[in-house]
């Protein structure tokens, strides 16, 4: 397995993983699936994505599939330079707990750590992901807030913690 940081090039594949995530884990993200494909050229639009300034995405990859991704964003205002939040995680169900998860995390904080002005990352995870939770406190991030009924998939409400990692 390979881990790296992704470009342009893998466009096409990261769209068609990010649309399984949305599929699969609808109560983890905030775009809904339905929401996704009525986009006008999403395939373009994640190239952009993925090269845009401040933004770091990797990609787990094995046998040549991408099979898990996480997206570093590091905050452009001058007044909140000094933070990070970590987007879109997600491994495909047959690669979880195989470490790719844990290895994607560190390839994004050890960026953050190269990057003078980050002092800070956040995150937000579904409350009731238990393996997600604890991946993050794993490699140091705590819970400073909760929010009840953050989100609504198919008529259930879902809560949510805030991370946090100091650096």
């Amino acid at each position: 397995m390979e881990i790296r940081l992704l470009n342009s090039n893998d466009s096409a594949s990261y769209w068609q993983l990010r649309l399984e995530a949305l599929q699969k884990n609808p109560e983890a993200f905030l775009t809904s699936y339905e929401d996704a494909i009525k986009r006008e050229k999403p395939v373009e639009q994640t190239a952009q994505n993925l090269s845009a300034e401040g933004n770091y995405t990797f990609g787990a990859i094995n046998n040549q599939e991408l099979i898990g991704v996480v997206t570093l964003m590091h905050e452009k205002p001058s007044k909140i330079r000094h933070k990070a939040n970590i987007f879109a995680m997600y491994v495909t169900p047959h690669k979880r707990v195989s470490g790719v998860g844990s290895a994607l995390l560190s390839a994004a904080v050890e960026k953050a750590k190269s990057i003078q002005t980050i002092e800070k990352i956040n995150l937000t995870v579904t409350a009731s992901n238990e393996k997600a939770k604890k991946l993050y406190t794993k490699h140091g991030f705590k819970v400073f807030g909760y929010e009840e009924k953050a989100l609504i998939v198919n008529g259930e409400y879902f809560d949510e913690e805030y991370m946090v990692l100091h650096l």
